[in-house]
């Protein structure tokens, strides 16, 4: 639960440990100790983190409106910016960051993270950490314990304050001292807080934000005792190819086919585990939220590419292929994006120009980085029908809509190969005769799609699983078509034991190797420690659908590597 907020002016005086602290007001028989390490964050590497750019002043930061929408487009929680792929701290022990704000026009927050947040497709579970926000003269400090919420969309901090600035253009101050945190602000201490294990993971995540308008950074500086506390970039630039991992094994089969996994960058620049198992396996990988509209444009006519971006270079560093997802998506919109005006004609002029020119924004900026790329996703409604679902794309330009965005994808990128991505489609049945349909009615009609994703998601064993002579069949129908097929998002549950799990992974890689028309194979994620969702109460729960599980492979992994052999 969090504790009160305190509104107060005040001036708290303690003898620190470790980094000793020139508090105003105070006095002290000791006399203050130069630090061993002081580094210039000004001087990290800040590129790929969205809403921040670089200048002579500093860092200038700018509000995003970044926020994770929910699957019936409503929800909106905020996705504040993280330092990933550039500098974070490693170290143990206490120490100091020192900063200044300049030029706050509406509010400015600083963050500091033990870890990275899990980014899921609906919500954003919020690590330990301490959040700094000022606004005017009000000062508001958040800890959260990185405890498990009761409501994922919604965190609630352990504890928080509420100061009121004597000088609201001070520098502050964070100190980790021993067991608790001291907020300083121009030298005097206004909030001490007990941290608990908060800060104690031996590595510093930094964000810099605003919600509402923008301010420069204009100093930013950490320091410790000894040599405790370094810089440090993302851990995947260590990891490497596995002669003897799944993309090298189905490489000494069929060489142009590809492994991948669904990726996100926070475990990728974060967790070893994470980067070893993905590079050490894969020869592909999807984006699993960084290129979705709502990340890439959370504004219309504003684009973020900073962390999309640096999976890209990540990806490119190892050789790995990048499957782009998605374009044309209803439950991954921006707000701008959802709630474009259809009501007249010239509505519709408008907003297709505007949709438009995000296809041909986003599309330009990737171009020649992209192996393949969903433009339509899930296009058919989310019960299982054959009826497209009603999102803009449908009352701005019709049925025919994704004929306009294969278009439009091809102009900016006529090599990058495109692909409509559904669920529910991986057996013979309505639903994939639809997709089919779609996919060559929309090349009929001028547009260019080479073919088709099967997600294949097994959520549930006894409705879901797939069974060899089903894709066998499903293969042989799109090959006919003149498609080719990627098995898209593939993740099976443990319901029924790891080994009924095993076996139906096993089913669909190797009905997918066997059939010339199955060019690629992708699991929806890496390692179980980043798999949660949320059940039918509302609690957040973890999954065990994946190759890994905490480190370690599973037998699922296990039972892959025995197909690949053979």
């Amino acid at each position: 639960m969090a504790g009160p907020i305190r509104w107060r002016r005040s001036v708290v005086c303690l003898a620190s440990v470790g980094v000793l602290l020139a508090l105003a007001g105070c006095t002290s028989t000791d006399e203050p100790s130069e630090p061993d390490t002081v580094i210039d964050l000004l001087r990290e590497d800040w590129q790929d983190v969205p809403g921040i750019e670089a200048d002579d002043d500093g860092l200038l930061v700018t509000a995003t409106d970044r926020s994770i929408v929910e699957q019936d487009g409503g929800g909106g929680q905020p996705d504040p910016p993280v330092n990933l792929a550039g500098t974070h701290l490693v170290g143990a022990g206490d120490f100091t960051l020192d900063t200044s704000f300049t030029g706050v026009t509406a509010d400015a927050t600083l963050s500091l993270y033990d870890s990275p947040p899990v980014v899921s497709d609906e919500f954003r579970i919020e690590p330990a950490g301490l959040h700094l926000t000022l606004d005017g003269d009000d000062l508001e400090i958040a800890l959260f314990d990185g405890s498990t919420p009761r409501d994922a969309t919604s965190p609630q901090p352990a504890e928080e304050d509420r100061v009121r600035l004597a000088d609201p253009g001070a520098e502050l101050s964070v100190h980790r001292l021993g067991d608790r945190l001291e907020i300083t602000s121009d030298g005097t201490t206004v909030s001490v807080l007990s941290r608990g294990d908060v800060l104690d993971s031996g590595e510093l995540w930094l964000g810099l934000s605003s919600d509402g308008g923008s301010f420069t950074v204009s100093s930013l500086t950490v320091s410790a005792s000894g040599d405790s506390l370094a810089a440090a970039g993302p851990v995947a630039a260590d990891a490497e190819r596995s002669p003897d991992g799944l993309q090298a094994l189905a490489a000494r089969s069929r060489p142009d086919f590809l492994v991948g996994a669904a990726v996100a960058l926070g475990p990728l620049v974060s967790d070893e585990d994470y980067a070893e198992e993905l590079v050490g396996n894969v020869g592909g990988l999807t984006p699993e939220n960084a290129m979705k509209p709502q990340a890439l444009s959370p504004r219309q006519g504003e684009y973020h590419f900073e962390e999309a971006d640096a999976l890209l270079d990540l990806a490119e560093s190892k050789g790995i292929a990048v499957h782009g997802h998605t374009i044309a998506f209803t439950e991954a919109m921006p707000r701008w994006m959802q709630d474009l005006p259809t009501d007249t004609e010239e509505d519709r002029r408008a907003s297709a120009e505007a949709l438009l020119d995000y296809v041909t924004t986003v599309v330009t900026h990737f171009r020649g980085r992209l192996h393949s790329l969903d433009v339509v996703n899930e296009p058919f409604d989310v019960d299982q029908g054959t009826d497209l679902q009603e999102n803009t794309w449908l009352r701005v330009f019709g049925e025919t809509y994704p004929v306009v965005v294969s278009r439009a994808v091809h102009d900016a990128d006529p090599d990058v190969q495109q692909f409509i991505n559904e669920n529910g489609a991986d057996v013979p049945g309505p639903r994939q005769d639809a997709l089919r349909r779609l996919a060559l009615d929309t090349s009929a009609r001028g547009g260019h799609i080479d073919g088709v994703g099967l997600q294949a998601h097994v959520y549930d064993l006894d409705t879901d699983a797939v069974s060899a002579d089903d894709l066998a069949t499903t293969f042989d129908a799109f090959q006919d078509a003149g498609l080719v097929v990627r098995i898209s998002e593939n993740d099976v549950t443990d319901d029924q034991g790891q080994d009924v799990q095993a076996e139906q992974y096993a089913t669909i890689l190797g009905a997918c190797l066997r059939s010339e028309v199955c060019v690629s194979y992708t699991t929806w994620g890496v390692d179980d420690r980043y798999d949660w969702f949320v059940d039918d109460d509302g609690g957040l729960q973890q999954g065990h659908d994946l190759l890994f599980d905490d480190g370690e492979p599973t037998p699922a992994y296990d039972a892959m590597r025995t197909v690949l052999e053979d």
